[in-house]
């Protein structure tokens, strides 16, 4: 995305450390998610680390894509590959803030781990809503239980505070890609 002068690409995206240990240990790669600028008129490039925490699995409000965004969401590696929560980010907050970009995050609790969180807009299409006024959906595999859930939770809470819990009949593998599609898109397949 351009920021307001229209001089300055910003880029979100991650950098996997370690990434030759990724076959024989995944607890030695780290994924982290950083900021990349690049500044076209004084040809610079800046890249910083948005959290020390290990994420994957980032996703927005799609209805954002290729525009200027204020919030990300993530799953976060611990341990790596498994997904034991995720974070909200706040990426309009400054480097030079001393605060971390966290500003809301969820934990699956002891044993749990999830796939890809997805966003869904509350109100698809309204260009009236606030970019973070939608939902958090993810699978979550309990590996003391054997149970699955999928989880609902409100990405506008500070702690993605749960609002509804499907009990699922079956395992729904980690790592499993998606993304949500309004129905009104769906009647024009």
């Amino acid at each position: 995305m351009l920021e307001e002068d229209g001089n300055v690409i910003v880029l979100l995206g991650p950098n996997i450390l370690s990434i030759e240990h990724a076959i024989e240990d995944a607890n030695l790669v780290h994924t982290s998610t950083e900021m990349v600028k690049i500044d076209l008129r004084q040809g610079t490039v800046v890249r910083y680390p948005l959290t020390d925490v290990n994420l994957e699995f980032t996703m927005i409000n799609t209805a954002f894509v290729g525009r200027k965004n204020r919030y990300v969401y993530a799953a976060i590696g611990d341990p790596m590959p498994k997904m034991s929560g995720v974070v909200k980010f706040d990426i309009s907050l400054s480097k030079d803030s001393g605060r971390d970009f966290v500003v809301a995050s969820r934990s699956f609790g002891p044993s749990c781990f999830a796939g890809e969180p997805i966003f869904i807009p509350r109100l698809p299409g309204n260009p009236n809503t606030s970019e973070d006024d939608g939902y958090l959906v993810v699978y979550v595999h309990n590996e003391i239980t054997g149970e699955s859930r999928f989880l609902v939770m409100d990405a506008k809470s500070p702690e993605l505070d749960i609002v509804a819990i499907v009990q699922l009949p079956h395992r729904v593998p980690y790592g499993l890609h998606g993304f949500f599609v309004p129905q009104r898109d769906l009647k024009k397949l």
